[in-house]
């Protein structure tokens, strides 16, 4: 079995300070590359980066910013080198009922989680054409595939990654960029961490193997469609959830 290397590879991550975000970064690293992460805490990013070793830069962005992402992708591509890897991994949640939602919230969420994934991706696509070369990587949810009570902004943006991720597959196949997306389930974080007892025992009832996924496990995708193993995988949806959606 080959070993995955990435060696001199470059990876822009955004959201990339905490979380699924770190854990991609830290994966991508430890693999060879060379990351570079995005995160809207300037300090954060820097302390972060600084933790993955010399090549590792942080920057501060808003991906909802266009301006910001151009600016961001112009400093990482300056320090590091032209992006062959891109994670479009930062998002947030403003869960209500549809008839509590307010147009702010819903806003507020589809310029995050699937606007930012526009400006990021148009910031770099040219380059990865140019070389011939790039992998982009989403990650959407479960919730885009199935919905959720509450989250109809948060579903409609993940569900929209998916479509958005099929597209730019299909019009930069050509050039050997490949486009796809990891929709995981429900990971352990501080949000599921502080779960009533009897809310989690139903979500693990839900969960053929039984446990809540890790950030790792979600990663450890991650890589894998960063690197040669995926080279004829693009426009696809991995679903990292441990079977509960099936």
């Amino acid at each position: 079995m080959r070993a995955i290397d990435l060696e001199g590879k470059v990876a822009l991550v955004t959201g990339g300070t905490r979380g699924i975000g770190l854990a991609i970064a830290r994966t991508l690293a430890a693999a060879g590359a060379r990351i570079a992460l995005t995160g809207r805490d300037a300090a954060r990013a820097g302390e972060v980066a600084s933790g993955l070793g010399s090549g590792a830069v942080g920057v501060a962005c808003d991906v909802a910013d266009a301006a910001q992402v151009d600016a961001a992708v112009a400093e990482v591509e300056r320090t590091l080198g032209p992006i062959d890897i891109l994670v479009n991994n930062a998002g947030l949640t403003r869960d209500n009922i549809l008839l509590r939602l307010s147009e702010e919230d819903w806003d507020t969420v589809l310029d995050a989680n699937l606007k930012g994934a526009f400006h990021t991706t148009r910031a770099v696509i040219k380059g990865m054409m140019k070389r011939r070369s790039g992998r982009i990587i989403n990650i959407t949810s479960i919730v885009g595939l199935i919905g959720n009570k509450g989250q109809a902004n948060y579903a409609a943006s993940k569900a929209g990654l998916i479509g958005f991720t099929k597209s730019i597959a299909k019009e930069y196949a050509s050039r050997n960029v490949l486009a796809n997306c990891i929709a995981p389930g429900f990971i352990e974080t501080d949000m599921t961490s502080a779960l009533p007892e009897e809310a989690r025992a139903s979500l693990l009832q839900a969960i053929a193997l039984g446990r809540l996924g890790q950030a790792g496990d979600v990663a450890d995708a991650v890589l894998f469609l960063a690197s040669g193993l995926s080279g004829y995988i693009t426009g696809q949806v991995l679903v990292v959830d441990g079977g509960m959606v099936l």
